[in-house]
């Protein structure tokens, strides 16, 4: 259920204030980092649509805040845990293919590096939001995921609850993986392997 109000307290100066909804004087807490738009910054006094939520001490806190007449971003989608085992079981399988011998152990290295780094980079993403300090750039975060460090965001994006909602962020996620995925099962195929060993022997 979607509920309706105004910002009727907006401290701008620590990022938060509150919203008294329509034929209520229930206020829900807001923070800056609940809005969809993050181009525009509340003054008060403006009329909002959101959702909300009882925190774990009863407050009401307002989620997925967008002002009045701009789209509302869908909710979050069930599944998202099973993409975070999906990622951790890509991760063990290619440390079993190691361990057999099929992979050579610096493919798993880099993987690991890169998904540590990624669920870092998306922490401090995190935590710049809530302060509404400097972003780590979309581009970034994409870049860590297409080389590699895309189970690493995807245990992130779980955990931390961030960059889930934005639907062009995670299209252009997706394609990141499948991307990733695609040009590693390339350079295992015998063509692949091939290529890489003719680039090892050049001078």
């Amino acid at each position: 259920m979607r509920y309706q109000g105004r910002i009727t307290t907006w401290k701008d100066d620590r990022g938060f204030g509150f919203i008294t909804p329509d034929g209520s004087d229930e206020e829900a807490f807001v923070h800056i980092s609940s809005f969809n738009n993050r181009h525009r910054r509340p003054i008060g006094n403006e009329v909002v649509t959101y959702d909300r939520r009882v925190d774990e001490q009863g407050r009401i806190q307002a989620t997925n805040v967008a002002f009045a007449g701009e789209q509302v971003e869908p909710p979050r989608r069930k599944g998202k845990g099973k993409r975070s085992i999906l990622a951790v079981d890509f991760l063990c399988a290619f440390a079993a293919a190691v361990f057999v011998g099929f992979l050579p152990p610096a493919v798993v290295i880099v993987y690991l590096v890169a998904s540590v780094v990624a669920f870092c980079a998306y922490a401090i993403d995190k935590a710049a939001a809530r302060r509404d300090a400097r972003r780590i750039p979309e581009r970034t975060l994409h870049l860590f995921a297409l080389i590699g460090g895309w189970p690493g965001a995807v245990v992130a994006q779980r955990i931390l609850r961030h960059k889930t909602i934005k639907a062009s962020f995670q299209r252009t996620f997706w394609i990141t993986v499948v991307l990733n995925c695609a040009v590693v099962g390339w350079l295992l195929s015998p063509s692949g392997t091939a290529a890489l060993q003719s680039v090892a022997r050049l001078p």
